[in-house]
């Protein structure tokens, strides 16, 4: 199993990182590369939770989305063809005192199968490398569609 830890601060307020993560419309892959629409389905979606399959490039999962506390949104892996047990995301949303908003993302990868435990492996050496790429152009995008444009990160 392996578990990453990645770190950024927005200009973006905590309301508006939370309507990105929750936001399973058409054009969910502008603001996460790593779920094309072609992948996307919502199963189910309520006010403060939502099932949902996505991914890219051959690797899927759905995800059981619970967002009851707005400031952190729980996302637990219930299905994919890689990842199972513990698998999951959990993004903090602090506001600070100067109006920038930490955003901190855990993320834990447990593979199901040899595919799933070998990339787990190779996430466990590069995974705040190759996840907190993603995790910037993400943060990043929100903030466009919100009309900000200043960040600071620190991964590790």
């Amino acid at each position: 199993m392996t578990t990453i830890h990645l770190h950024q601060t927005t200009t973006a307020t905590p309301e508006q990182v939370l309507a990105g993560l929750t936001d399973f419309g058409p054009g969910r892959e502008e603001i996460f590369g790593r779920s094309a629409d072609t992948y996307l389905k919502v199963h189910q979606q309520g006010p403060h939770d939502a099932d949902v399959t996505e991914g890219s490039s051959g690797i899927w999962e759905r995800l059981h989305y619970d967002w009851t506390d707005p400031h952190r949104v729980v996302m637990t892996t219930t299905d994919s063809n890689l990842w199972g047990g513990a698998s999951s995301h959990t993004y903090t949303l602090t506001q600070q005192p100067t109006g920038l908003t930490d955003v901190d993302a855990v993320v834990v990868r447990d593979g199901k199968n040899l595919k799933g435990k070998l990339l787990a492996s190779v996430l466990w050496l590069f995974g705040t490398q190759v996840l907190g790429k993603s995790f910037t152009k993400s943060i990043e995008a929100i903030e466009a569609r919100n009309g900000g444009a200043n960040r600071q990160s620190s991964e590790g």
